[in-house]
């Protein structure tokens, strides 16, 4: 039986692995659960999966959630509890899906305590990819993508050598704003960026779908996880989010993984993979769905995706400067203190401030993430 810790466990990730674990009760178990703030939803799982510990972000949520969990839970709280539980030894498999950068320490002391892991956070790897992928290296431990868009290029990569990879080809849903001229974006409202045409996620990841960022993320994800170049990653919009992603080779065949949008599906390869076990979801129709759409992704269009390229290219610690200024930005239109073309404004504007660290340690990379988060808090766009 596989013992499962989870770093993120309340939030759309986190609840989908537990559906999968539910599904799958000889197979699977858990082991230890971290989260943030919501501790009515983190005690429901604690009470029904019954983890060996559980850690909430302060310590004032963590002597609450004691209250309502049987003693021999241990409850912990802070960077210290998220470690905790990355690091518990009944675990093996850590499933990473803490919202942004956040996740990095935790994920890397996964991986020194020799724990596989699951990764669904992106951000770990924007900001820190050399360190972790070298560290998974060193450790000799697997780091398997559970995003939809990687888990398929995973899967399409499955007993071909990676010398005959001519590119990699990442679909986009074009998220909530996908039909809407850049004009149209002037005044679009919280609300309306909230409502993703295919897939229910968190609010960050629903907004980063919106500018692109999501996109541009992941391909900077890519870049570390099957250690290619940027030129041979593209993007292509594909509205209907049936093909996952595809992957063309040198004699250009083109492979790709097609789903229904059901993250349960990129969770539970991760999970039980080499091995696929059945999962209770909606089979894929093609003939209901009668028919597909693919289109150019136009940098002007979507400048996060153009930023995101720029930032993967020069490295160093840009792209920890790029996640960082875009998690505050989506941060502050969410909180709708600036207007959603901001986004884009406010973290071009912190990247053409930003000195480059070029081979940065961590606390380089720490260093230039609080930096640019204190430049994109006190930017006012015009």
């Amino acid at each position: 039986m596989k013992k499962i810790a989870i770093l993120g466990s309340t939030g759309s990730i986190g609840t989908q692995a537990l559906d999968v674990v539910r599904q799958h009760p000889e197979r699977f178990s858990v082991a230890a659960l971290a989260a943030g703030q919501n501790i009515g939803l983190l005690a429901e799982q604690a009470r029904e999966f019954k983890p060996r510990i559980v850690s909430v972000s302060t310590k004032e949520l963590a002597e609450n959630i004691k209250l309502q969990l049987p003693s021999e839970i241990q409850v912990t709280w802070g960077e210290e509890g998220a470690f905790a539980v990355a690091t518990h030894p009944d675990a093996t498999f850590v499933i990473s899906a803490m919202v942004g950068s956040a996740g990095l320490a935790p994920t890397l002391a996964a991986i020194e305590a020799g724990k596989c892991i699951g990764l669904a956070n992106k951000e770990t790897l924007v900001t820190a990819g050399h360190i972790v992928m070298q560290k998974a290296k060193t450790r000799d431990v697997s780091v398997i993508p559970i995003d939809s868009e990687h888990s398929a290029i995973f899967q399409c990569l499955q007993g071909e050598d990676r010398r005959t990879i001519k590119r990699l080809i990442i679909t986009a849903s074009g998220g909530s704003f996908r039909d809407l001229s850049r004009d149209q974006l002037r005044n679009v409202t919280v609300e309306q960026a909230l409502a993703h045409p295919n897939w229910s996620m968190g609010a960050k990841i629903t907004i980063d779908s919106a500018t692109m960022m999501n996109k541009g993320l992941e391909i900077i994800e890519a870049h570390w996880l099957f250690d290619l170049p940027y030129s041979k990653i593209d993007t292509i919009l594909h509205k209907e989010s049936i093909i996952h992603s595809m992957v063309e080779f040198t004699d250009r065949a083109v492979m790709a993984q097609l789903g229904t949008p059901d993250m349960r599906i990129p969770i539970q390869y991760a999970l039980s993979y080499p091995e696929r076990v059945p999962l209770e979801t909606e089979p894929l129709d093609l003939v209901k769905i009668s028919s597909l759409h693919f289109a150019t992704l136009d940098f002007e269009r979507y400048p996060c995706l153009r930023f995101a390229y720029e930032a993967g290219r020069i490295g160093g610690t840009m792209p920890t400067v790029l996640n960082a200024a875009n998690e505050v930005a989506v941060a502050r239109f969410l909180r709708k203190e600036i207007p959603f073309l901001a986004i884009e404004d406010t973290i071009a504007h912190v990247m053409a401030k930003h000195q480059v660290a070029e081979h940065p340690n961590l606390d380089e990379i720490f260093e230039a993430d609080m930096w640019a988060r204190q430049v994109a808090t006190q930017y006012q766009p015009v």
